[in-house]
């Protein structure tokens, strides 16, 4: 019984000693780590690209020699087509242009010279240097300058007060008339002559522009264009504001 009893009290401090190095309870139940804040995606902006201007170009009829096109524009357009003669039996873009600088102009006043023959051929378009920068002109000089500023100027060589016009010229100036109608939007009552402008003799009695303008029209008519006839404010009523000799 003695030694029985002694290794029972031995036994239950060998057990107490244990269960003595368990940690203590937890009550708050079991420690959780809080996830990492989400991370904020990252926006990547396209670069932007400059919007890219597109220049329209002329509309180019059938057989249009490439000087006739200017690579420049005119931001304000054209509006009138001003014919002139040059008064003279001969002459030619070079001659023309020497003399308009012998008077101080700065250069030919005309944007364009049809040729009779004698400098140039007949029937030669020649394009003048103001054309190809879209330049005012220096032909028909008004008080409002409205001719110089918003007029495509065409010169024939040739005195047509004694003399017609070639065959030639007159077709070489009505596909030049009907190249301008169609490209700058001019009707067709505004192919004028210098007199239409003030007071002088220029192209002369022997160059008809009604039969010039038909023949212009004729001409687009043939690819199928239908272009106006009478200029036209935007209320629809026809605009008459040539100075009338």
């Amino acid at each position: 019984m003695f030694y029985v009893f002694t290794f029972f009290l031995a036994g239950g401090c060998q057990e107490q000693g244990v269960v003595g190095t368990l940690p203590g309870a937890n009550f708050n139940g079991p420690a959780v780590q809080a996830p990492p804040p989400p991370v904020a995606p990252q926006i990547v902006k396209a670069p932007v690209k400059a919007p890219v201007l597109e220049i329209k170009k002329p509309a180019v009829m059938a057989g249009i020699p490439r000087e006739w096109i200017p690579a420049a524009t005119k931001a304000d357009g054209w509006k009138w087509i001003v014919i002139h003669h040059s008064a003279t039996p001969t002459g030619g873009a070079v001659a023309f242009d020497r003399m308009h600088k012998q008077k101080g102009w700065d250069e030919l006043g005309y944007h364009f010279v049809i040729g009779n023959g004698t400098d140039t051929r007949d029937g030669q378009v020649e394009v003048g240097p103001r054309w190809p920068k879209q330049k005012h002109g220096a032909h028909a000089k008004t008080p409002d300058n409205q001719f110089n500023e918003f007029g495509i100027g065409i010169c024939l060589v040739g005195n047509f007060d004694t003399q017609n016009p070639s065959r030639a010229q007159q077709q070489a100036l009505a596909k030049l008339v009907a190249y301008m109608m169609k490209t700058y939007h001019i009707p067709a009552d505004r192919v004028i002559g210098h007199g239409d402008t003030k007071a002088t003799d220029c192209p002369g009695k022997n160059v008809h522009i009604a039969q010039i303008r038909q023949m212009a029209v004729q001409i687009l008519a043939s690819e199928g264009t239908q272009p106006e006839t009478v200029a036209k404010r935007p209320s629809g009523e026809m605009m008459v504001d040539l100075p009338r000799r």
